[in-house]
């Protein structure tokens, strides 16, 4: 047994924070004490003594790519984008994660404890996400969701990666997405044709087997569109084909907040501390997350790491909040909202009593760039000290 005592407890549920002691056993939430209630002596218990400290939820990142492309390391460490195959549904984020990179312990010092990464955004599909804790050396120790997205791109990415392939305009993007869900679709109807008959069996399909889960509603894709018409055509073709999606970065998305409002979809934005590098990113703004929460969005605030690092993911929200991000949708946005974002709000994202123990304790206001984090906990085991 692990008891946090005395901390003002932030439990990303509630606004107003309180004092109280968290109470954690085999690496779950078991109980949470307010000030006043009686807390049960336990003999042998660990003590991490938090009178005059903040205890939050450990911070989740719904969108990067960390552990894909290596910390410290040239172009032959980085393996976030197929760049053979403008298609390739059938790549697996997992299988390119460097579990003992550097940039996972800075994430972790830093109280960023979840982590959604996979590939990058070059590929119109560039296939699976995957959810790992930040600790570990080996990703199937580390993972609590194998294949949370399946990743999408509109933009100037797959323009610029593919022009000389057969891909140099917005709309053919669109169109091999389509095609790729109409392939998809069709697939399944033979799949689901030959449990009765056999013989209608399709040739197997690597491919078209990674895209099953996105057209059985199973998984999201997850869409990169900076523009505001390239978020219109994103959702266009999730209604067309009746599959869910969620959008990521959405850097023009306050320029649209009335039609986003509209569509109670899951947005993660940014990376916003970075320069406007080419023409989709001119509207960048810290604005754009607190204007999209203002009106109801669920919205995730994201470092896209490493494009911005890891750790910077609490400063990231401090800058929301100085643009006028209310505090505490601020807070949501790099925990329960994530959580929610990439399907494992059952897990982690708020402290709440059978949740798992990821817990950061800091000695003020985690957005502020004086406070220090002094406890990181995942899975109730105590991983960073200081």
């Amino acid at each position: 047994m692990l008891i946090i005592k005395g901390g003002l407890i932030h439990n990303a549920i509630e606004k107003e924070p309180f004092i109280g002691d968290i109470m954690i056993q085999d690496g779950k939430i078991v109980e949470i004490l307010r000030e006043g209630e009686e807390c049960v002596s336990v003999m042998d218990a660990k003590i991490i003594e938090a009178s005059g400290l903040e205890v939050y939820p450990g911070f989740v990142e719904a969108h990067g790519h960390i552990g894909l492309d290596g910390y410290g390391i040239g172009y032959e460490g980085k393996d976030y984008n197929e760049m053979g195959d403008i298609a390739c549904p059938q790549m697996r984020g997992m299988d390119g994660v460097k579990a003992m990179d550097p940039a996972f312990a800075l994430a972790r010092e830093a109280g960023v404890t979840c982590v959604c990464t996979g590939p990058g955004s070059a590929n119109v599909l560039g296939g699976t996400f995957t959810v790992l804790k930040t600790v570990g050396c080996r990703v199937e120790n580390m993972m609590i969701k194998e294949a949370a997205a399946m990743k999408c791109a509109f933009g100037e990415n797959p323009k610029r990666c593919y022009r000389d392939k057969g891909n140099s305009t917005r709309m053919s993007t669109a169109a091999k997405l389509r095609e790729m869900l109409f392939k998809a679709r069709e697939y399944g109807e033979k799949l689901e044709l030959a449990k009765v008959d056999p013989a209608k069996k399709p040739a197997f399909d690597m491919k078209m087997e990674a895209l099953q889960p996105v057209i059985r509603g199973e998984m999201p894709l997850k869409a990169h569109a900076h523009a505001t018409d390239d978020i219109f055509t994103a959702l266009r073709i999730a209604k067309e084909f009746g599959v869910k999606i969620t959008l990521e970065h959405v850097t023009e998305g306050h320029l649209i907040v009335e039609e986003l409002a509209k569509e109670n979809v899951p947005m993660a934005v940014g990376p916003t501390l970075t320069s406007a590098t080419k023409f989709e990113l001119r509207n960048k703004s810290w604005v754009t997350p607190g204007v999209l929460a203002a009106a109801g969005c669920q919205v995730s605030i994201i470092t896209d790491s490493p494009v911005i690092p890891q750790q910077y993911l609490p400063l990231c929200a401090g800058l929301a909040v100085q643009a006028g991000m209310d505090p505490f949708a601020a807070l949501q946005a790099i925990t329960i909202n994530p959580a929610k974002h990439i399907g494992v709000e059952d897990r982690v994202g708020s402290l709440e009593v059978g949740k798992d123990a990821d817990v950061v304790i800091t000695d003020g206001c985690p957005f502020e760039v004086s406070t220090n984090v002094k406890y990181v906990l995942i899975d109730g085991k105590i991983v960073e000290e200081k």
